[in-house]
């Protein structure tokens, strides 16, 4: 919408309208310490030197540098198809689709969202997205705790740090017993889990696959033993992932949710990003957010509405079974472009890429001297290194050279200092990942010669 400023004359009148004779009068009811006193703007430029200071603002960015940061958020191709589709005016300015009979395109394209996710993730059902992975995996232990009528959530350790917080935010208050199991360097302790999940006050066991360490497991036992006590499986996956490993609905889990910036969503400094959330059938009425169904009309045609609305809050406010109200679903549409464009076979390619990358990488940095794997454990595009020394400072300075070698892990997890969790996309070569072993060897042997660098 475009800014029209308000004369003096204009300002005059409306607060005539509204009763009030002057500007503080119309804002009196916020804390007088909380209103700006004076903005701190400059005055209006040219348009010529508004480009020169854009310019040089610009150049101040650094391009070119090469990342292996992960850790739940990935930096994979995006054909340019996708922004070409998805930025078109009748999707990027979409409104929730309450009125179906003007609205069959936005609420096809969100049918055909639901059904990538549920073939990609093997589960019955799926809703029209909410807002990452940590409200995904917030909402899918608010379901179980409807479900099975229990307040107590188990979560493994190795679960997202960046999720696990955002689920502790939402839960503090809500009388909820939220139970982090821990890992077991890196690899989730199923006895644990099975448990703490076995004293028949569970609603959800809640693991991640592949984990935040890269670790890939299979959690049909786990799944198999919670259900057996009354509690609901949830599991988080990596959807790219999803293509080679063993799906969701293979395991037995029940609830499965995911972050879907893989699939089409530009890092953007942490978003706007996509929660995929898919489930059993029968837990369907339980499931938040919007679900698009598909029919037909009186005479026959095709077509697509919103449906088992009363699980929303615009029908049922107080029984709700969650707040999100206004949904374009414009990422979910984004991702639904991008599937589309590479297909099954192309996103199975993405996937073996990644792999191939990450075994590549693993076989040039462990031959460095103190370099080695955290565990035995198999794992994807994404594996944690032990280094010899602190991984802060080995990042920084690698870093500082145009190399981000990876995620310092004692960030999130104490103790785990000289932990660094490295991930390899499609994007990635074999020069590059030959470029940063060179690096990286460099950096420790200069920490070995002059000591305290790192």
């Amino acid at each position: 919408m475009p800014y029209i400023p308000h004369t003096e004359e204009e300002t005059r009148a409306m607060l005539d309208v509204v009763g009030v004779r002057t500007l503080d009068d119309l804002f009196a009811d916020i804390e007088p310490s909380m209103r700006p006193r004076r903005f701190d703007v400059p005055e209006g430029q040219s348009e010529m030197d508004v480009c020169a200071r854009l310019e040089a603002l610009a150049a101040r960015n650094h391009t070119g540098v090469v990342g292996f940061l992960g850790a739940g958020f990935y930096d994979h191709h995006i054909p340019k198809a996708v922004d070409a589709l998805a930025g078109r005016g009748e999707f990027l300015t979409a409104y929730t689709p309450y009125q179906p009979e003007v609205s069959q395109g936005t609420l096809q394209a969100i049918f055909e969202f639901q059904t990538s996710m549920c073939r990609l993730l093997d589960m019955d059902c799926a809703n029209a997205s909410v807002y990452d992975g940590g409200s995904a995996l917030f909402e899918a232990g608010m379901m179980a705790i409807r479900l099975t009528k229990r307040r107590k959530l188990v979560v493994d350790e190795a679960v997202n740090p960046i999720w696990r917080t955002m689920l502790t935010s939402y839960t503090r208050n809500l009388n909820l017993n939220l139970v982090t199991v821990p890992h077991k360097n890196g690899v989730s302790d199923q006895a644990a889990l099975k448990a703490a999940a076995g004293d028949g006050e569970c609603a959800a066991v809640m693991v991640q696959n592949p984990n935040f360490f890269g670790v890939a497991d299979d959690y049909t036992d786990l799944f198999a033993h919670a259900r057996s006590q009354g509690a609901l499986g949830v599991l988080s996956v990596y959807p790219v992932m999803q293509s080679v490993l063993k799906t969701p609905g293979e395991m037995g889990a029940d609830i499965a949710v995911a972050d879907g910036q893989a699939l089409g969503m530009p890092l953007s400094f942490g978003g706007p990003y996509l929660g995929i959330m898919t489930c059993k059938k029968s837990l369907i009425r339980q499931m938040p957010g919007r679900i698009v169904g598909r029919t037909k009309d009186v005479d026959g045609n095709t077509g697509y509405v919103l449906t088992l609305q009363a699980r929303e809050q615009h029908i049922r406010r107080a029984k709700a079974t969650s707040n999100i109200c206004s949904n374009q679903a414009l990422c979910a549409l984004r991702s639904l472009i991008h599937l589309s464009l590479l297909g099954p076979e192309g996103l199975i390619r993405t996937a073996e890429l990644g792999m191939a990358n990450a075994r590549y990488a693993v076989e040039r940095l462990t031959a460095l001297p103190g370099v080695r794997l955290l565990n035995d454990a198999p794992f994807g595009n994404e594996v944690a290194l032990e280094l010899p020394v602190d991984a802060y400072g080995l990042a920084d300075a690698l870093t500082r050279q145009g190399y981000v070698p990876g995620f310092p892990v004692g960030r999130y997890y104490p103790g785990m200092d000289k932990v660094l969790l490295v991930a390899c996309t499609e994007k990635h070569s074999r020069e590059q990942i030959g470029v940063l072993a060179e690096l990286m060897g460099a950096a420790l042997r200069a920490q070995t010669t002059k000591g305290g660098l790192l």
